[in-house]
């Protein structure tokens, strides 16, 4: 069973959040149920890869809630489509705050999951939330680093001043009147080299997951923001929880779980779904079905 919802977001009460809660099967209001917060990838939306995962999840026993990110898909706060770092981390726990006033919500019992960039923003939430008992990561990326390093982490540094220079120039633009810069999150055409970036404009572009809700994009500015955004920074003390890491085999992106995984000194597991890339993991049925199972496993040992 799902319900649609809203709630103010306790970080800024003028935006209004809106999210898809999922009930487990039988569910019954007078108990107490784990929950896990399930954040989308960025430019995502509730409605395509982490709505899935939310409801999967959910099957076995635990409250789940997809939602979308502040200042994208339906819930509220301008200038639209912002990808924020520090404001989609901080969305989780503001997502948390509204767990709690739930009677049917177990307190002690809440874990995370976030899906590509969604997991470095859930990552980071955890190094500073301790009220997450346990998170996992698919197909997990830190924005930043795939900025400052490329998709493939084979990018020249040199690249990110350049970066920075444009940002700040067109923040001065915007600042004096010129109209917000957006830039596509996922690709516009299949024509790329890199297969995996088609795959991306398969998801996102055409009828595979397209939706009204996610466009896809970002203002140019936010590349400021995510250039400084760096989840490895103080990871092997901070971050204290069971964290489960899944990726695919064949994804390009794959070492940034292997990063993260070398880094991390509380409890851990990385599981490589085999012949599985990066977008595979977000609907592929026999690959989503793998890493569901594992997720099942790793929340029922540790919430």
């Amino acid at each position: 069973m799902q319900e649609k919802i809203s709630f103010k977001n306790s970080n800024n009460q003028e935006i209004l959040m809106s999210a898809v809660i999922n009930y487990p099967i039988n569910f019954d209001k007078t108990k107490k149920y784990p929950a896990i917060v399930v954040a989308h990838p960025g430019g995502g939306v509730k409605e395509q890869t982490s709505g899935l995962y939310a409801k999967k999840v959910s099957e076995s026993g635990f409250i789940t809630i997809a939602y979308d990110a502040s200042y994208q898909g339906e819930s509220g706060g301008v200038p639209r489509q912002l990808e924020n770092p520090f404001i989609r981390v901080d969305d989780i726990s503001a997502v948390i705050d509204y767990l709690l006033t739930l009677n049917f919500v177990d307190k002690e019992k809440i874990g995370a999951i976030g899906v590509c960039a969604g997991g470095g923003y859930t990552i980071e939430a955890a190094k500073k939330d301790r009220r997450i008992k346990a998170l996992a990561t698919v197909s997990g990326a830190d924005f930043g680093e795939v900025l400052r390093r490329g998709w493939m982490g084979d990018q020249p540094t040199s690249l990110v001043n350049d970066l920075l220079l444009n940002a700040s120039n067109q923040r001065s633009a915007e600042a004096l009147g010129a109209d917000v810069f957006m830039i596509p999150l996922a690709s516009d055409k299949n024509t790329n080299e890199l297969e995996e970036h088609n795959e991306g404009y398969e998801y996102y572009r055409t009828k595979r997951a397209m939706h009204p809700n996610s466009p896809s994009m970002m203002p140019f500015t936010s590349v400021a923001n995510l250039i400084n955004f760096n989840t490895y920074s103080n990871l092997d003390f901070l971050l204290t929880q069971p964290i489960l890491l899944i990726a695919g085999s064949r994804a390009k992106t794959k070492w940034l779980s292997d990063k993260w995984f070398a880094q991390i000194t509380s409890p851990k597991k990385l599981l490589s779904i085999e012949n599985a890339s990066h977008f595979d993991m977000y609907d592929g049925e026999e690959y989503v079905d793998e890493a569901v199972s594992e997720l099942k496993t790793f929340f029922k040992e540790n919430l």
